[in-house]
């Protein structure tokens, strides 16, 4: 049954280009991480476990809007849970992340990939619904996924990868080019029943992200990768809620990962905001302050490169109505969390 998520929020009104609020600000990851009670509880809990127990991830997902007073909550889940509802054997190992127990590396390994059953992931829509009640709607709740590269990458290479030989073997070589389309064409049909049980079960907007897709090259992510994330975006038109993508080093092909049928296009830190803003095809922009940036001890560093995104969103545009603040990648485990309470403040102040 589908629950009516529409909210009325500065952040909703960002992503459909009319906020006159003060600019929404969000961060990445952060839910945990850098967060002392997150901390806490990872000393009894795995990330597994705190992801598939609903009253555990409702509590880190509301950590932030508690502590840091952002305007957004996003859901606490590990990007592999479809993994894990497709029958995907694997470990999270502290300080490495997803080992695939059986890599991807023929059609019968493909074939072997089941479809999600929602009953299998039916913790997150309760985990929703206490996140829903516990914010009374006042903030809004981002839901998300990892697109079909992000995690096509884990299943091929077995693990993360910093070259992603596998993978771009598989994607380039005429013998194995059927059997990548094959995969992520799996992987984008249940990436889709994914994303819509989120927003059937009470997100107000969700992201979908590409964290390694800026090692392609512009020509092999238009013909291999953007036509599966057209297809998500498009299978979430009737979900009425805003969308967004997001990916890290795509500036050689913005233009390219803007095309796909969304409201906000988030940006990493290695563009300016002036730069990408041209390029997006008048989208709503998310981004982009550095996360390293965070870990500064004197946060007039940190209020000088805010002031540097302001200027630019201010000489670029004829209002702040499209804008989220957010920064160009997640939250660094290091960082001091009072910093992210006096950016959301700044932020706010602008």
């Amino acid at each position: 049954m589908h629950i009516q998520t529409s909210i009325r929020h500065t952040f909703i009104d960002a992503c459909y280009g009319r906020n006159n609020g003060h600019v929404p600000a969000w961060y990445m990851r952060q839910a945990g991480r850098c967060l002392p009670a997150y901390r806490t509880l990872k000393e009894t809990y795995d990330i597994l476990t705190l992801c598939r127990t609903p009253e555990l991830a409702a509590q880190v997902s509301l950590m932030p809007v508690e502590t840091f007073g952002v305007d957004v909550a996003i859901l606490f889940a590990d990007i592999t849970l479809p993994l894990l509802a497709m029958g995907v054997g694997l470990d999270l190992v502290e300080h490495i992340g997803p080992v695939i127990h059986s890599p991807i590396t023929s059609e019968v390994d493909v074939l072997k990939l089941k479809n999600i059953d929602v009953s299998d992931i039916k913790y997150l829509q309760e985990t929703i619904g206490i996140i829903k009640k516990e914010l009374n709607g006042k903030t809004p709740l981002i839901g998300f996924a990892a697109a079909p590269f992000t995690l096509a990458t884990y299943l091929i290479e077995g693990r993360p990868s910093k070259d992603f030989v596998k993978t771009k073997n598989m994607m380039r070589s005429p013998q194995t080019r059927q059997l990548w389309h094959s995969l992520m064409q799996v992987l984008t049909d249940n990436t889709i029943t994914y994303l819509k049980y989120q927003t059937e079960s009470g997100v107000d907007a969700v992201q979908l992200f590409d964290s390694w897709v800026g090692t392609l090259t512009r020509e092999e992510y238009v013909q291999s990768v953007l036509p599966y994330s057209q297809q998500i975006f498009a299978a979430l038109q009737n979900a009425h809620v805003p969308r967004i993508h997001f990916g890290t080093n795509t500036s050689h092909f913005l233009e390219d990962f803007a095309s796909v049928d969304c409201e906000v296009i988030g940006v990493d830190s290695h563009i300016s905001l002036a730069d990408a803003w041209s390029r997006i095809g008048g989208k709503t922009i998310q981004g982009n302050l550095d996360p390293v940036l965070l870990l500064n001890s004197d946060f007039d560093v940190i209020k000088h490169k805010v002031d540097e995104i302001f200027a630019q969103i201010d000489s670029h545009l004829d209002s702040r109505e499209s804008f989220i603040f957010n920064l160009g990648h997640g939250v660094l485990p290091d960082t001091p969390y009072e910093n992210l309470i006096k950016l959301t403040e700044y932020v706010h102040q602008k």
